[in-house]
């Protein structure tokens, strides 16, 4: 790994040096419970709470897992609070690929690198740098908010959002909304700039498939080969071609893409409005309909031994409230002799592209980047606001970023040499204090 730092840390802007500290915390989730743990991460961040005077709570799920909580008082307490939420785990990052140390937190070319630099260690800093914005000042927010920084996102939150939202309900007593990931940022639509707020999100199954068969040596004829099976079954769930679906988000967003595209919604597929909107096409692509992707595979342990058992792991998101058929569908492609199981599955959420919270959004880009475009999107992942949808709390994607539109944002997200532009840091930070001053 060779890199070049530019900019010395003494100069860095509070959000950039703050998510700097926060990559440099290796929080690594590999799933299945197994992480290098959250903790220190959280008592930095709960130390950065302390200065501005807030008094936060540290609650660990398990030894390492640990979730941080504050109340700021809003200057208008009738109103529903609002919950603004990071993660501060992060998935796991092969060095050797990297250019950089991925958890260095390194400054080159005007962009801060590392693991978590946008999934999402920068709106932890910009929720903390938007805070001291208005604390410091002797301001208020509008309405009170409530402060998380959960543990365990990367693996469906079982350790993190869904633990305190199962066992500590009274944290987010009186919220009615959210804003965390992933939304708010620009893209580019032909030397147009947009932001797409995120107002609703996939379903999450994780699968895994089980292939029985009959050992025996590698050698000998097996008509009963759990190998083979389990190959077959993957290679058709993999290659299944899911049927467009457009749901009311993607509908609206398509429509705003190809008014100002000026394309005529007649003439041009769906696919191929999402694909002229550049490097957001890898999001808005796998909005438009379910998708089921193999991502692990074990079996045997030796060469000339034929195991009795296969598995494969599945990653499958699916559009809101066609969870069933889908599972069926797979189970049907799976085929006989394979056992589908789900250690993990969570909701979809959708909501419309309207009222008061969707207004101040709007208003706040607007105040920073006048004449830009604002469409809602369905992400094709997910986020903690799926734990707290369960407390009837309505959630969004908004972590505002100004982009430049040569950077293949989506990219980023559990990418090799993550990395995100320093004064979009500052213009997230901007843009969020002028929200919570706002709304």
């Amino acid at each position: 790994m060779t890199s070049t730092p530019q900019t010395p840390p003494a100069a860095l802007e509070d959000t950039a040096r703050i998510a700097r500290d926060l990559i440099r915390f290796d929080t690594s989730n590999f799933g299945e419970g197994r992480s290098n743990g959250e903790t220190d991460a959280a008592e930095y961040v709960a130390a950065e709470l302390e200065r501005l005077g807030l008094t936060p709570e540290l609650i660990d799920s398990d030894p390492g897992r640990t979730s941080v909580i504050a109340r700021v008082p809003g200057r208008d307490m009738s109103k529903g609070a609002l919950v603004v939420h990071g993660h501060t785990d992060v998935v796991p990052a092969i060095a050797a690929d990297w250019s950089v140390d991925p958890f260095g937190g390194e400054i080159k070319d005007g962009m801060l690198w590392g693991r978590g630099a946008v999934d999402m260690k920068n709106m932890d800093a910009m929720i903390l740098t938007s805070l001291d914005a208005i604390l410091a000042t002797g301001r208020q927010p509008e309405r009170e908010l409530i402060i998380a920084f959960f543990a365990d996102e990367e693996a469906g939150g079982v350790r993190g959002s869904h633990y305190l939202v199962d066992n500590r309900p009274d944290l987010f007593a009186g919220a009615t909304e959210a804003i965390s990931e992933v939304g708010g940022y620009s893209i580019d639509l032909d030397g147009k700039r947009a932001y797409l707020i995120q107002t609703g999100e996939k379903a999450l199954i994780w699968i895994t498939l089980r292939a029985r068969g009959t050992a025996g040596h590698g050698s000998q004829i097996n008509h009963d080969n759990a190998v083979t099976r389990l190959a077959g079954a993957v290679a058709r769930i993999g290659s299944q071609e899911w049927p467009l679906h457009l749901t009311n988000t993607t509908r609206q967003l398509l429509d705003g893409v190809a008014r100002i595209l000026g394309k005529n919604p007649q003439h041009i597929t769906p696919d191929e409005l999402a694909i002229a909107t550049g490097t957001a096409s890898r999001f808005i692509s796998a909005s438009l309909r379910n998708t089921a992707n193999p991502t692990g595979l074990t079996a045997g342990y030796k060469h000339n031994v034929i195991p009795d058992m296969a598995e494969a792991l599945l990653d499958v998101r699916v559009l809101p409230g066609q969870e069933e058929a889908v599972i069926e569908r797979i189970r049907e492609l799976a085929g006989p002799g394979i056992e589908v199981l789900i250690p993990h599955q969570d909701i979809g959420l959708e909501t419309p592209f309207d009222g008061p919270l969707i207004d101040a959004m709007i208003a706040s880009l607007m105040v920073h980047d006048p004449g830009a475009e604002v469409l809602p999107y369905l992400l094709s992942a997910g986020t903690d606001n799926k734990a707290l949808s369960k407390l009837g709390i309505t959630g969004y994607g908004f972590a505002p970023l100004q982009l430049p539109p040569t950077l293949d944002f989506p990219a980023m997200f559990h990418g090799v040499d993550e990395r995100v532009p320093l004064d979009a840091l500052v213009f997230g930070k901007q843009v969020l204090t002028d929200l919570l001053l706002r709304y």
